[in-house]
């Protein structure tokens, strides 16, 4: 993948890539080897309102493009997508450090499967239909505010930007400054599969300023944020100003329970690649390991046994596992969060407190046992490769402990059915896999409860995100 090809020094605006009227750059780093690999336009209000401008301009055109028409040239897409992956394997690997054999699936294959899912699930929503008193019309909601995180810089924009042009919306995105290199390989697919201009506008710069312009403008009429509670409180806050529809997946610090009749090997390699496959870095990883005395040592065990099928190393090694952490900024934050689990009392039984290597940002996975609700690392989210354990008396204090946080995004429960569903149930979360199931199927949706969000993503519901609904009676 030559990076050259990517125009990634311009804006693309109104269907043309265009100099940002700024004049400042921000570089991306390659995070394993600190080497600067490309620049990026800090895109200013100018810029940002032009996108804006051309999504609004392009929307009554794309909203009544026939539904047919829409499709096809998202399945054009999609055919170009599949073309591309080793591309965006590459991409990934030098923007985030993620190796191509460990991030493939997650990062990229899954990425075309949900594509997919959204086409299929589009056609099944009724844009208007006879209830009793009149017509229930959905109409699409408008132009999109996209603004995304770094650690899934392809899968956040497919379930983002899919469901909302195939919805009649059109977009203005805003990636990452972290991995934005993805994003411009994307653009490339969809100028490619023939969107018209002014549908899809991609513009960058740092989140926190130009965020903030882009979902103050009133032409906005959503926005769809994703990453930390603070990132999506200021979002939400900039949106309200003007009444936009909001959805916000942020961030999360999810349960893994562990009951009697748990498939122990299989329970643990589940969590084990949710908070190590990706260093850390996924909201919804099962940071917390939840587990009942009556089978606790047998579990710590395992984890200590499996632990070591997770080697630290550079991405571009085969033998690689655990690649560096995104940026010096999250190499501090974990090492920060690691003193303190120290400070508070928590044993390190795998891992260590980090040292800043000569090149790259690598920790080494951390292992915390003697964690209790209240310490800094069981309340909040570190986005790094530790995972903390916690002996429970009985299911009902493994109820209450996995509920003991501000975030409820994802969960896990392994044990014996009848008591795992129990647990389920109870578990306050937007999904949680019972025993392994589910494998996170493109049709179901995605979000949080509490302090992890607002709204969905994923398949119908996602899709329906973009709609607004009219009454109309007669």
């Amino acid at each position: 993948m030559d990076i050259k090809n990517l125009n990634n020094e311009k804006l693309y605006i109104n269907g043309e890539f265009v100099d940002s009227k700024s004049g400042k750059w921000i570089d991306v780093e390659n995070p394993a080897t600190e080497e600067i690999i490309a620049k990026i336009p800090f895109a200013n209000k100018e810029d940002i309102d032009a996108a804006v401008d051309a999504a609004y301009e392009a929307f009554p055109s794309w909203s009544q493009t026939d539904l047919s028409e829409r499709i096809a040239i998202i399945e054009r897409f999609n055919e170009w997508l599949k073309a591309h992956l080793d591309d965006f394997d590459e991409l990934i690997l030098l923007e985030l450090g993620i190796p191509k054999h460990i991030g493939h699936k997650s990062q990229v294959e899954r990425q075309a499967k949900r594509v997919e899912t959204f086409i299929e699930q589009v056609q099944n929503i009724k844009t208007e239909e006879e209830v009793p008193g009149g017509l229930l019309v959905r109409e699409p909601v408008g132009v999109v505010a996209s603004i995304t995180p770094w650690n899934y810089p392809l899968g956040q924009i497919i379930q983002k930007v899919i469901p909302a042009l195939l919805s009649g919306c059109t977009v203005v995105q805003k990636p990452a400054t972290l991995t934005p290199l993805t994003a411009y390989l994307f653009a490339q697919g969809l100028i490619e599969a023939g969107v018209p201009k002014g549908v899809f506008n991609l513009i960058t710069g740092n989140g926190s300023d130009v965020g903030s312009i882009l979902n103050s403008n009133k032409k906005v009429a959503m926005v769809s944020y994703t990453g930390s509670l603070d990132g999506g409180a200021m979002a939400g806050k900039n949106a309200m100003d003007t009444a936009k529809k909001v959805v916000l997946e942020l961030g999360g610090k999810s349960p893994a329970v562990f009951l009697k009749g748990a498939d122990i090997e299989a329970g643990v390699k589940q969590v084990l690649n949710s908070v190590f496959n990706n260093v850390g870095q996924t909201c919804s990883c099962f940071s917390r390991a939840v587990v009942t005395e009556d089978i606790y040592d047998e579990v710590v065990d395992e984890f200590l046994k499996q632990y070591e099928n997770y080697p630290v190393g550079k991405p571009t090694e085969d033998s690689t596992v655990v690649g560096p952490l995104s940026s010096l900024k999250q190499f501090e934050r974990v090492q920060e969060y690691i003193q303190k689990g120290l400070n508070e009392g928590a044993e390190l039984v795998r891992g260590e407190l980090p040292v800043k290597p000569e090149t790259g940002y690598y920790v080494q996975p951390a292992i915390f046992t003697g964690v209790k609700p209240g310490m800094t690392i069981h309340d909040e989210e570190i986005f790094g490769p530790v995972l903390s354990i916690i002996i429970v008396a009985d299911i009902d204090e493994a109820i209450e402990v996995a509920n003991a946080v501000d975030y409820g995004l994802s969960s896990a429960v392994m044990g014996e059915e009848e008591a795992a569903l129990k647990v389920a149930h109870a578990i306050k979360a937007g999904d949680c896999y019972v025993n392994g199931g589910g494998k996170g199927g493109s049709n179901m949706p995605f979000g949080g409860y509490k302090q992890s969000g607002i709204g969905r993503e994923g398949g119908i519901y996602g899709l329906l995100e973009y709609y607004e609904i009219k009454s109309i009676y007669k």
